[in-house]
């Protein structure tokens, strides 16, 4: 049997589906959720809106009606908003994105202004009959220090628009604004943003091996008291379907990719291993089957979230007034890896020089290596058995500055663990892979500071889990006849703050979508597909009263519900302003020991 299970995927990534006709059933009887139309086939999502403080908000454009036919980028201008002054309580990003119905892949946007990343993420493919539209929000309050003067961005949306790809692209920006004020103040923002991107204004960067880095030489204020830097680390060309590839001595008995399924983002400074993020498995809709992705996309397909690395640790370091090589790799890159970042750094306005040391660093010298575990095995023309990849690494980092308000002392303890087995069944009729992966972080980080030593915990769990199965069937002569795939895919974060033993401040996030299709293929050639189902439950709570469920399920490309409340009280939806549901970075609620 000449096929194998990659050359089937770059099959069905190749456009197959734009001619394929999207069928309806009829709409199920439901409690819908504000904003859904039960029976429709446009995009539906259970994912959170960002939580809006109180006060009349200033809008400032970005770009409107850009239209995305080719590889060019597109420019814009971005100036402060007049009368929202410069104090703000929270800033978002809102963006809305559409693609005109006919053939068309995903593809990957990103938006950047002063060379920092403010978006990215991938588009929702279209059908023959479908064009769909979809909106997308973040909280950017975290670069207020950019916003407070003129600056250039653009967007990079690269597509494609000839004879067979007919689907264009068009999409809109705007930055909200919220005034400070008595019941929404000033948010604590980063005073410096420094951008990791390609140097051209914004851009992201290519890894196509382990080797490769993303490195920028930085000289930052001598006065840095905390930093952080937002990781993305997205697969695309070879990379795309990492999660599912074997070592390079077992794809070709496994009919696999190779390099592995092992990835794990590295970060330095000058050479020296600082921190450490997992990469999460984001799936784009036209990955594996288009159809699992219709009208529900993956979790954060349309929006990634950033992992946020501490460097607090290294800020003594980084005050030395000399440059510095800050640096990003991703272990077991085999293809393409789409790399950026942020650097986000406060300072201590009341000295200009901040002195210190770092005092351990158990993550240098420890390699990223994976151990694997291979039980396949070949008999009467059956490969069948598993494959098992482990990786586990413990650290901790720690470091102290010399501040106007006294020593404050971080000290950071890491575990990040991954595992990935997939298991093959391959005869002449079948080919079968399964695939269970989890990646997770447990982080403490230790902030003590001042003379009286008042300690403040903070500790996250994360996890990414990953379900799939692919399944082909094949006719006496090598010919797909069906293609079932199946995929549960998550996102969850737990996370407390504590001043001794009192809790200050916890929250949860979870994140989740199951998703399945058949594909039905004639002479080669998809035909049709049967039984889409999607079920996609979002849950956000904190301790101050803070509640989200949603619960959205689709069938054969089209919502069937959409409810709201799920596990709140009364079943209903409470989100504090200041909050983030949606599980991203919150510097400002989190690492200050001075604030609650």
């Amino acid at each position: 049997m000449a096929i194998t299970n990659e050359a089937v995927r770059k099959g069905l990534r190749a456009g197959l589906f734009g001619c394929v006709m999207t069928c309806s059933v009829p709409a199920v009887q439901a409690a819908t959720a504000p904003g859904f139309d039960v029976g429709s086939a446009n995009v539906a999502v259970a994912d959170p809106s960002v939580p809006r403080p109180p006060g009349k908000a200033c809008t400032v454009e970005l770009f409107n009606g850009f239209t995305f036919r080719d590889f060019s980028n597109h420019p814009y201008t971005y100036a402060p908003p007049v009368g929202c002054g410069k104090s703000w309580s929270k800033v978002v990003l809102e963006a809305d994105f559409s693609v005109t119905a006919g053939r068309q892949f995903d593809r990957t946007a990103s938006l950047w202004l002063a060379g920092a990343n403010i978006y990215f993420g991938t588009t929702q493919e279209p059908s023959a009959t479908v064009s769909p539209s979809w909106h997308v929000e973040r909280d950017v309050s975290d670069f207020a220090s950019v916003l407070g003067q003129p600056q250039t961005g653009q967007a990079i949306l690269g597509n494609i628009v000839d004879g067979t790809y007919t689907g264009i692209i068009s999409g809109s920006a705007r930055l909200v604004f919220y005034p400070a004020n008595v019941l929404a103040p000033k948010v604590d923002a980063p005073d410096a943003v420094f951008p990791l991107s390609d140097g051209t204004g914004g851009g992201t960067v290519a890894l196509n091996t382990g080797n490769d880095v993303l490195s920028r030489t930085l000289t930052l204020p001598t006065n840095v008291e905390r930093a952080y830097l937002d990781v993305f680390a997205q697969g695309q060309g070879g990379d795309e379907f990492w999660y599912s590839c074997v070592p390079d001595a077992l794809a070709d008995e496994a009919q696999s990719c190779g390099g592995g399924s092992y990835r794990e983002v590295q970060v330095s400074i000058d050479g020296q291993q600082a921190g450490v993020a997992p990469v999460y498995p984001w799936i784009f809709t036209g990955g594996i089957d288009p159809y699992m992705w219709r009208p529900t996309p993956g979790v954060q397909a349309l929006n990634f979230l950033p992992y946020r690395v501490d460097l607090t640790p290294f800020a003594a370091l980084l005050n030395d007034g000399k440059p510095h090589a800050l640096a990003i790799g991703v272990t077991g890159a085999n293809g393409n890896f789409s790399v950026t970042g942020n650097l986000f750094v406060y300072l201590d306005r009341g000295r200009k020089v901040l002195t210190g040391a770092v005092t351990s660093n158990t993550l240098q010298g420890q390699a990223a290596v994976a151990s694997i575990d291979n039980q396949l095995t070949e008999a009467a023309g059956v490969v069948s058995g598993s494959i098992a990849t482990r990786a586990s690494r413990s650290f901790r980092v720690a470091g102290y500055v010399d501040t106007s308000r006294g020593r404050i002392s971080t000290d950071v303890n890491q575990t990040v663990t991954f595992r990935n087995t997939q298991s093959f069944t391959i005869d002449p009729a079948h080919y079968q892979q399964g695939i269970d992966q989890l990646a997770t972080v447990d982080s403490t980080t230790k902030t003590r500071q001042g003379p009286l030593g008042f300690t403040v915990t903070t500790q996250a769990h994360f996890d990414y889990p990953l379900l799939a199965s692919f399944g082909y069937t094949f006719d006496t002569e090598g010919n797909i006849v069906t293609a079932p795939s199946a995929v549960t895919q998550g996102f969850s974060r737990q996370f407390s703050k504590k001043l001794g033993n009192l809790v200050l401040y916890r929250s949860d996030v979870d994140n989740s979508i199951d998703t399945a299709d058949t594909l039905a293929f004639t002479n080669g050639a998809v035909t049709g597909h049967s039984g889409q189902r999607s079920t996609q439950q979002f849950r956000a709570s904190d301790n101050l009263g803070s509640c989200y469920g949603r619960d959205v399920s689709t069938t054969m490309g089209v919502l069937t519900t959409a409810t709201d409340g799920g596990d709140c009280p009364q079943g209903r939806n409470r989100l504090l302003w200041f909050t983030h549901p949606d599980g991203s970075p919150d510097t400002s609620r989190t690492e200050d020991p001075g604030i609650f």
